[in-house]
């Protein structure tokens, strides 16, 4: 357990808060506090360990020499959103990277993960990327998850833990429960460069987003493709106003560098699809924008049941800042419910609407 006078004082200094959702009362680390991770959950007597932060290298050789010294596992890092999965009482639950309970996953992991595997192993904790175009959180979605959603199992933890199982462990119990898994490139050391270039060479050509290094004393870092960047790029062009310029640069720099590691030419396609990434998304801010009075993405997600739908409503709202989350429907299809809605992005509405109605900007 976590100190009783930390938990106090974190509480006072409002770096934890206390939830209740979906039935459950629970304690949220809302911030890192001391060498406690944000997202960690106090839930029923139990730790819930928040995910820790992973690195991310930008010059693979160097990289990986001065990151690993022995050798090294290979995965890959899925475009998707972060998930802790565990038995809480009878049901099993999913919480969010940021520590609140998901409505949206709690209501369908069951379609993807053997229950049953909760109730053999309760002290377990699935670490897991939810992944494709019919998820609420995130517009990205991995090529080839081509409808709904899917799930990667990526790390076990066991509760009260911040450890993670070995990961010869982890695969064998993936392997026994048949959990639905990351792909795993297998063991490499300094010595293979020159199979993981080829590796990531083709996972851009696939349109997939990275590798996550995993070396045999814990340590972590990813690398993330050219492909990835552009696509970050392009995607958050109509969210721009709400992003750190650093989220900008960061990504130039990390395509660029993917490039003249990887020996890919610098051609005129390159050009056009970064100027593409950059402005098509501002251009269709600007059209919708004249259509609707707004600028939105509309999201579609499916649930079993409408509890969990309109849970999920509740909580985008309560935790959205300067977005504005509106329910488009909500229906039955194919015994499953659909939920649609939209996401307005407050600070590019208003800037369009004061610039397109001739207000001035003084820089």
């Amino acid at each position: 357990m976590i100190d009783a006078d930390l938990v106090k004082e974190a509480v006072r200094q409002r770096k934890a808060r206390s939830e209740s959702f979906l039935g459950y009362e629970y304690l949220r680390f809302s911030d890192d506090f001391k060498d406690i991770p944000r997202g960690t959950v106090l839930l029923q007597d139990t730790v819930i360990w928040g995910y820790p932060h992973i690195g991310r290298i930008f010059v693979l050789e160097r990289g990986l020499k001065e990151q690993f010294r022995g050798p090294f596992w290979v995965e890959e890092k899925v475009d998707g959103y972060n998930v802790r999965v565990f038995r809480a009482g009878n049901e099993v639950i999913a919480l969010s990277r940021g520590g609140y309970i998901c409505p949206f996953t709690t209501d369908r992991i069951g379609d993807f993960i053997d229950l049953s595997f909760f109730e053999e192993n309760p002290d377990l904790i699935l670490c897991a990327e939810v992944a494709g175009p019919e998820n609420p959180y995130i517009e990205e979605s991995p090529p080839h998850v081509k409808e709904d959603i899917k799930v990667f199992v990526f790390d076990i933890m066991k509760k009260g833990s911040k450890e993670f199982l070995p990961q010869e462990e982890k695969l064998r119990i993936i392997e026994r429960y048949s959990l639905p898994s990351v792909e795993v490139f297998g063991r490499f050391t300094h010595g293979d460069i020159p199979k993981l270039k080829d590796l990531l060479f083709r996972l851009n050509g696939e349109g997939r987003e990275g590798v996550v290094f995993k070396g045999e004393e814990g340590r972590r870092a990813k690398y993330i493709t050219s492909y990835a960047n552009l696509s970050d790029i392009k995607i958050t062009a109509k969210n721009m106003l709400q992003l750190p310029a650093e989220y900008y640069t960061n990504r130039l720099l990390r395509l660029v560098l993917f490039m003249e590691e990887e020996g890919i030419e610098k051609t005129g396609h390159l050009y056009e699809e970064l100027g593409r990434a950059l402005i098509d998304g501002l251009f269709e801010a600007i059209e919708q924008f004249k259509k609707e009075h707004r600028v939105s993405r509309t999201f579609r997600c499916r649930f079993h049941k409408k509890e969990n739908a309109i849970a999920l409503l509740e909580l985008l709202r309560r935790t959205s800042r300067h977005i504005q989350v509106i329910e488009r429907d909500l229906y039955m299809e194919n015994g499953m419910w659909v939920l649609t809605f939209d996401k307005v992005f407050l600070n590019m509405t208003g800037l369009l609407g004061h610039l397109l109605g001739g207000g001035l900007v003084f820089d």
